[in-house]
């Protein structure tokens, strides 16, 4: 009841800052002004599989390098274009562009080869802790993961390169469902600590959100999926590269819809949020025995698929709208669990977009679920991708009422408990002034 209570209080807060907005909205009439001019859009991929042995990202524990490929790795690009506005929206199966240096290594040369301005671009990774880590540091990285990430660099102006060629008129929607395959990971042991394990009672967005694009004739090309939760399945003890059940669910999807659709995943506000079945301690491969990643994975196609499947509303016009921020908010010591210092200050990063009434939002943070509840039930589109692990990293969000339990995200962050009110309050704003 505490922690709904709490939870609730969020809600509040975020209400009085939409009536607050609302009444610009109501007076300006923004969304009502939309363009007649015909949507485009082009879809790309490409594999991004490691081709010798990387070290991984996700666990500090495993230092081996990777030894075989479990599945293959995907990169995919959705270009939009209208009367000269663009969106690119790309997903990698990767663990993260973590750390600005990293992020900025791909930004760059991205913005320049097809001019686009800092808010076009999204640049996102599905979290999965069975990929490669990136690497630029020369002293401290391995020479496989260097050669990689600059593999993946060009690799990444190329799909996108052809995602603009790629362009035709389009028709799109979106559609809501639910999947019961992540649950809460702060459990609370009988000696009062917050560890990581296994809360059925915890909070848990099951939502999922599912956008589709189809030509003009009705051919689908594109399912856009948005979902919170970790790829953690596999553990740290695997050392086989795969997306994890969020890279089996966009190929499930990719298979099941065939004719060359595409089925990017942008994970959502998931920091406390694990897989159903986490860290298998085996891939059961025996005979009548699905292994749970595979299990997990297609049980969220399944849903995308009956998603996709009813979304018979399309529209084939609508407004780009693209916005971006850098916010300074209260910081704390990473690792530190206790919040002291009310000097420090840290920043994120939040790009917002719309394309016609389907919103994006992003965060260059590992945002706990709560926050992107709240976005989403304040947003004033009732389509709006929450997305995490977009445009760099930079530590995990938590509300502020968990500070005072503890536990590994509280640790692990390097933000003060009043940080996650502000980063929702200007998410909002950004929506509301499109």
């Amino acid at each position: 009841m505490l922690k709904l209570s709490m939870f609730s209080s969020i809600r509040l807060t975020t209400a009085v800052v939409v009536f607050t907005i609302c009444l610009f909205l109501i007076t300006s009439n923004v969304q009502s002004r939309e363009t007649l001019e015909a949507l485009r859009a082009g879809t790309s991929a490409i594999d991004i599989t490691p081709g010798l042995p990387v070290q991984m990202g996700g666990y500090s524990s495993r230092t081996a390098l990777s030894e075989g490929i479990r599945d293959r790795l995907i990169a995919r690009v959705i270009a939009f274009e209208n009367s000269g506005k663009k969106l690119v929206l790309v997903s990698c199966d990767l663990w993260d562009f973590r750390g600005n240096e990293i992020f900025k290594y791909f930004q760059k040369p991205i913005l320049k080869e097809f001019n686009l301005k800092e808010d076009e671009l999204f640049l996102c990774a599905t979290h999965s802790h069975a990929t490669p880590s990136l690497a630029v540091d020369k002293k401290t990285a391995h020479a496989n993961n260097l050669k990689y990430t600059d593999r993946i660099k060009t690799k990444l102006i190329q799909v996108i390169r052809e995602a603009f060629s790629e362009m035709v008129p389009v028709r799109f929607g979106a559609g809501i469902g639910y999947s019961p395959i992540g649950m809460n990971r702060r459990e609370m042991k009988p000696d009062g600590n917050m560890k990581i394990g296994r809360n059925p009672y915890g909070i848990t967005d099951k939502e999922v959100l599912v956008m589709k694009l189809t030509k003009p004739d009705g051919s689908n090309i594109a399912a856009l999926i948005n979902f919170p939760c970790h790829g953690t399945s596999l553990g740290g003890r695997n050392l086989k590269i795969s997306g994890d059940i969020l890279g089996v669910a966009e190929k499930f999807v990719e298979r099941i819809a065939g004719n060359g659709l595409i089925a990017p995943l942008f994970t959502g506000a998931s920091g406390e949020i694990n897989p159903y079945f986490h860290g298998l301690r085996e891939y059961n491969t025996d005979s009548g025995w699905v292994p749970e990643t595979i299990l997990l994975g297609k049980m969220l196609g399944t849903e995308v698929m009956y998603i996709f499947r009813n979304i018979k509303a399309l529209n084939s016009s609508g407004q780009i709208k693209t916005a971006s921020k850098i916010i300074e908010v209260p910081g704390k010591i990473q690792g530190d669990p206790v919040y002291k210092d009310t000097r420090l200050t840290d920043t994120v990063n939040i790009i917002a977009a719309r394309v016609g009434d389907v919103a994006f939002v992003g965060f260059n943070v590992e945002m706990l679920t709560e926050i992107g509840m709240a976005i989403k039930a304040a947003s004033p589109y009732k389509h709006t991708f929450v997305i995490t692990h977009c445009n760099g990293y930079n530590h995990y969000l938590p509300p502020e009422h968990l500070f005072k339990e503890g536990g590994y995200e509280i640790m692990r962050s390097s933000f003060a408990p009043q940080a996650a009110d502000i980063v929702v309050k200007e998410t909002l704003r950004m929506l509301y002034g499109f």
